[in-house]
């Protein structure tokens, strides 16, 4: 399943996020968005982890959670098509 992480901090980086969500299960996938022109983070990415149980745990726990002074939110993410 691939979760949505938003309002993550600036500073925020891919193993920070990594980390945080491995402590709820498996993470296959981890990417952090940055903008093309400077390299900075945009302030949210993906996780993606192929347990559905492990999934739903992570964003039950981490919903809401304070993350470097910021409240991030996590959501299933959309596929493109849809």
């Amino acid at each position: 399943m691939k979760l949505l992480v938003r309002n993550l901090a600036r500073t925020t980086t891919e193993q920070e996020i990594l980390e945080l969500f491995s402590a709820h299960g498996t993470v296959t996938e981890c990417t952090l968005v940055l903008d093309k022109e400077t390299g900075l983070s945009k302030g949210f990415g993906f996780v993606e982890m192929p347990d559905p149980k492990e999934a739903k745990m992570a964003k039950a726990r981490l919903n809401d959670a304070r993350i470097s002074k910021n409240k991030i939110r996590v959501k299933f993410a959309q596929d493109k098509e849809q």
